[in-house]
């Protein structure tokens, strides 16, 4: 699996987010779809193909402690910076103006383990990274959406909030070529505590964000065919 395309979807998904943000945003009906299909992927990624692959090469302790790990350092993350809420759940328009530029920051120093998430699977194998890789873009572009569109209710100005959304890109790709140039020097057990951890932030981003906001769309059937969608696509790509 060629780099490149994992690169490319690290960048794709704040763009294409960025560019509805400050052009149309989508249905509640679809949102939830969407977001209960990203919801799926990640949770089906954590449990089929990382935490199986981490307990080949780390024992069931050190897959434990990676995964707690985690779950806890994205929810320390949640907490002291804004995320995905405030634009995304809320419904309270002034609000989202007032903070534009703080989850804007917010959101990209979020991305930092989104982009060693992707690098620890790609470690381990190339599809494997190409896929973390698709459901954090799938992630992301809800997060686009959320970010452009109070910049651009803020600043009145579409190409500026299109490229400032867009740049919550940069600390993904970042992370991504950091940790896959050191992981291919850690060794095996190191490697699996890791990929236990990416299953924990993961799981941590679908059961705080994805399905929660997926929820506050009121079309709950459109949220859960689509996260049984993302089950079903992630058991199809086994079988490649």
């Amino acid at each position: 699996m060629n780099i490149l395309l994992i690169i490319a979807l690290i960048i794709m998904g704040p763009i294409i987010g960025s560019l509805i943000g400050v052009i149309k945003k989508p249905t509640p009906k679809l949102l939830a779809s969407y977001l209960g299909f990203a919801a799926g992927v990640m949770i089906s990624i954590s449990f089929l193909q990382l935490i199986p692959e981490a307990l080949k090469l780390s024992s069931m302790i050190y897959v434990i402690i990676g995964f707690v790990a985690g779950f806890f350092i994205m929810m320390f993350f949640d907490d002291l910076i804004p995320h995905l809420h405030p634009g995304l759940c809320s419904k309270e328009k002034p609000s989202i103006k007032r903070t534009a530029f703080t989850l804007l920051i917010g959101i990209a120093l979020h991305n930092l383990p989104e982009g060693l998430a992707i690098s620890s699977g790609f470690a381990s194998l190339e599809k494997l990274g190409f896929v973390i890789a698709l459901s954090i873009a799938l992630h992301n572009i809800p997060e686009g959406i959320v970010t452009a569109a109070p910049l651009y209710a803020s600043t009145k100005k579409r190409l500026k909030s299109f490229l400032l959304s867009s740049s919550t890109a940069i600390p993904i790709l970042f992370a991504f070529l950091i940790g896959t140039f050191l992981f291919r020097f850690i060794p095996d057990i190191l490697l699996g505590i890791v990929m236990a951890f990416t299953a924990g932030v993961m799981f941590y981003i679908s059961g705080d964000e994805l399905l929660p906001c997926a929820e506050r769309q009121k079309h709950t059937h459109s949220a859960n065919m689509g996260m049984a969608l993302g089950v079903i696509i992630v058991l199809l790509t086994t079988l490649i």
